[in-house]
C-alpha cells in the first residue's frame, strides 16, 4: 500500500476511533475494531472507492456491528458483567465533544443505557447525535431504507429517554456547579454523613458498580437510602481494603467522559474512580469502576496529566 493510502487512512484514524468507542464502550475494543478497518482498507480494491470516507465509516461501523452481535459479546451482556470504559478528559475517543448530543453520547449513563438498544439501534443514534451524518447516508453506511434509519433513531431516543433519570429543568448542567455537587458528596461520604448523601439524591437516583472488579455481576442500587449506604460504604476506609489495594488511596477531581468524577490513586496508579451525572443539583447517577481491565487507559492517562493536589485523604 502507497503512502497516499497510508496516509488517507490515518487522517480519519482519530473519528473511527471515536465512533467504534461510542458504538462499543471500551477503547481496547475500538482499537482493535480500527486495526481490523485498516487491514480492509489495506487489501480493498482502492481505485474503485469513491468516497473513501464513506468506505470507511462502513467498514468500521459494520466491524463493530459484528462485535456487538457476536456471541461472546451477548453472554458477556446477559449476564450482567458489562460496563463502560471510562476515559479521562482529554482523551481523543471523547471527539467530537462540540454539542450537548455529542458529550452526552460518551457520558457513562448514556454509554450503558444504550445495552437497551438493539446494534442498529445503537449505530442510527450513534452516527446521527454524535457525528450528524444525514439520514441518506445513515441509509447506506447500514444497508437500510431512510424511513427504517429515522425509525430506529427515534426507537433509541425514546428508549433511552424512557430510561434516563427525569430532570427537573432539564438541558446540561454547568460543570462548576457539577463539581461542587460532587465535592459535596465526597466530603459527606468521607465523613460519614449518610442523611446528607441522601438529600444530594434525586429521588430516582441509581447506582452501579462492578463491585471492586471482584463481582461477578454488576451491583446495582435504586433507592436513595440504599445507594448512600452504599457510597458510604465504600468510601470507610478497613485493614482489607488497604491490603487489597496496595494502601489507602487519595481522592482527586477529575472530569471522566464528560462528567465529575472521584479517582482513587494509589501512589500514580489508579485503582478505581466513581463517575457522576448531576441535574439541578442534585446527583442522577453514578457508576463505581475499579476493575483493573477498565481502567487501564485511564491509568495510562493519569500518568501522563497528573492534576496535583488530591481533594480528600481516606485517612
Amino acid at each position: 500500500m502507497d503512502s497516499a493510502a497510508v496516509a488517507r487512512f490515518e487522517a480519519g484514524r482519530g473519528r473511527l476511533a471515536s465512533l467504534a468507542y461510542r458504538l462499543l464502550g471500551s477503547a481496547a475494543d475500538a482499537e482493535d475494531a480500527v486495526q481490523d478497518t485498516f487491514l480492509r482498507w489495506q487489501a480493498a480494491d482502492r481505485a474503485h472507492i469513491e468516497v473513501p470516507e464513506a468506505w470507511l465509516t462502513k467498514v468500521c461501523t459494520h466491524i463493530c456491528l459484528d462485535r456487538l452481535r457476536s456471541a461472546q459479546a451477548r453472554h458477556e451482556r446477559a449476564a450482567g458483567a458489562w460496563l463502560p470504559e471510562p476515559l479521562l478528559e482529554g482523551d481523543p475517543l471523547l471527539d467530537p465533544a462540540d454539542t450537548v448530543e455529542q458529550r452526552e453520547s460518551v457520558s457513562l449513563a448514556v454509554l450503558t443505557l444504550m445495552e437497551h438498544l438493539s446494534a442498529t439501534e445503537r449505530a442510527a443514534y450513534v452516527l446521527r447525535e454524535a457525528f450528524s451524518y444525514p439520514h441518506a447516508e445513515i441509509a447506506q453506511i447500514l444497508d437500510i431504507t431512510e424511513s427504517a434509519s429515522q425509525q430506529h433513531l427515534h426507537r433509541a431516543r425514546t428508549r433511552l429517554a424512557a430510561t434516563r433519570p427525569r430532570r427537573g429543568g432539564g438541558g446540561e448542567a454547568d460543570p462548576a456547579v457539577a463539581r461542587r455537587v460532587v465535592e459535596e458528596f465526597l466530603a459527606a461520604a468521607v465523613s460519614g454523613r449518610t442523611e446528607h448523601l441522601v438529600a444530594l439524591l434525586t429521588e430516582d437516583a441509581t447506582a452501579l458498580s462492578d463491585g471492586a472488579g471482584l463481582a461477578r455481576r454488576l451491583l446495582r442500587h435504586t433507592t436513595r437510602e440504599r445507594i448512600a449506604s452504599f457510597v458510604r460504604a465504600g468510601f470507610r476506609p478497613t485493614p482489607a481494603k488497604r491490603r487489597l489495594a496496595g494502601g489507602w488511596p487519595d481522592l482527586h477531581l477529575a472530569p471522566v467522559n464528560g462528567c465529575p468524577a472521584v479517582i482513587a490513586v494509589i501512589g500514580e496508579r489508579v485503582v478505581g474512580t466513581v463517575v457522576f451525572e448531576v441535574a439541578d443539583g442534585k446527583v442522577t447517577s453514578l457508576h463505581g469502576i475499579a476493575a483493573t481491565h477498565r481502567l487501564t487507559r485511564l491509568d495510562a492517562a493519569w500518568r501522563r496529566h497528573h492534576p496535583g493536589t488530591p481533594a480528600f485523604h481516606t485517612l
